[in-house]
């Protein structure tokens, strides 16, 4: 017996017969770039448990924590044609990582096979309950006259603060953490005066009371958070979002890029995954594959926008 790639050919009294091994004929794993607790980790576990039981198989979860997605997104890339390690991916690791670092081990387009994206999230700038502003325009005037720091752990929440101190007119020292709920604990323990955490986090820790937040930096308010305004209401041309996406290692067979495909776009019909989505603070924007990869080209051209305004130096 011979096997290849999803094929085992059997040779009996002279016949030759090619029988397909389906897919997925073993566990997969999802690869999640960022630590523990953040919002791609929270979209790679509701996926993993609904795409595992459409397809019946267990779906794995390995966090790949460090340097904005890089070492996660590296990993999945040199698993060229393996179907079973999928990247769950956001626009730092496809996107602005591209802006912000002068050379990358991957490349977000050739580098990866579009499975298709799942919707987009923001970033709320957070403070503690004691902090002396109540809205964004009494922060902007504390910040001008207080020389603070914020937190980041992602390069989405890095561009939010830059942005935000850029174009706000004042300055700021920024610290990266691996995630973001690092960086909440440490804002909560007062080494830190601002950090921006994803909608969901963010929602969290303002409905514990722990902290509050003062605005959320995409156009309209998030429907996790209806009560944040958005940044750009105060600044004007402010905006940030950050979206989710699953993709895979570049040339794996057709059909399993088709199987994975399908059973996101079913999964990602369901009410209750909707709910569980909607829960972590994602707002759904689902795409196809095609979609998708006209996406990303549109999205390196804006984050490299972003980056650009925020006037953050390439690593």
């Amino acid at each position: 017996m011979c096997c290849c790639n999803e094929r085992c050919r059997f040779e009996f009294a002279g016949s030759v017969f090619c029988i397909a091994q389906a897919y997925p004929s073993k566990p997969i794993k999802f690869v999640v770039p960022f630590g523990a607790g953040t919002a791609t980790d929270n979209v790679g576990r509701i996926l993993a448990q609904a795409m595992g039981d459409a397809l019946g198989q267990t779906i794995t979860i390995e966090n790949k924590a460090g340097a904005n997605g890089i070492p996660g997104a590296d990993l999945v890339k040199t698993a060229a044609g393996d179907p079973y390690t999928i990247l769950v991916t956001t626009s730092t690791t496809q996107a602005a990582n591209v802006s912000l670092y002068k050379k990358l081990p991957y490349d977000p387009v050739k580098d990866f096979t579009p499975i298709g994206k799942i919707g987009e999230t923001g970033f709320i700038l957070m403070v503690k309950p004691e902090f002396p502003a109540k809205d964004m325009k009494e922060f902007l005037a504390h910040a001008k006259t207080n020389k603070l720091s914020y937190g980041h752990g992602s390069s989405g929440s890095l561009v939010s603060g830059a942005l935000v101190a850029q174009l706000g007119g004042f300055d700021a020292l920024s610290v990266p953490y691996k995630s973001i709920p690092p960086a909440l604990t440490d804002l909560m323990g007062g080494q830190l005066q601002y950090a921006f955490a994803d909608v969901g986090n963010a929602v969290t820790q303002m409905n514990g009371g722990r902290l509050k937040g003062l605005g959320v930096t995409t156009v309209k308010r998030a429907g996790k958070a209806p009560n944040v305004p958005p940044i750009g209401d105060t600044i004007k041309g402010y905006e940030v979002s950050a979206w989710f996406a699953l993709m895979a290692p570049a040339n794996i067979p057709a059909d399993a890029a088709k199987k994975l495909a399908d059973t996101l776009q079913a999964v990602l019909a369901k009410p209750e995954v909707k709910e569980k989505l909607n829960n972590a603070g994602i707002d759904m924007d689902v795409q196809n594959p095609a979609q998708l990869a006209k996406t990303i080209d549109a999205e390196i051209k804006k984050w490299a926008g972003w980056v650009k305004l925020a006037g953050i130096e390439t690593q």
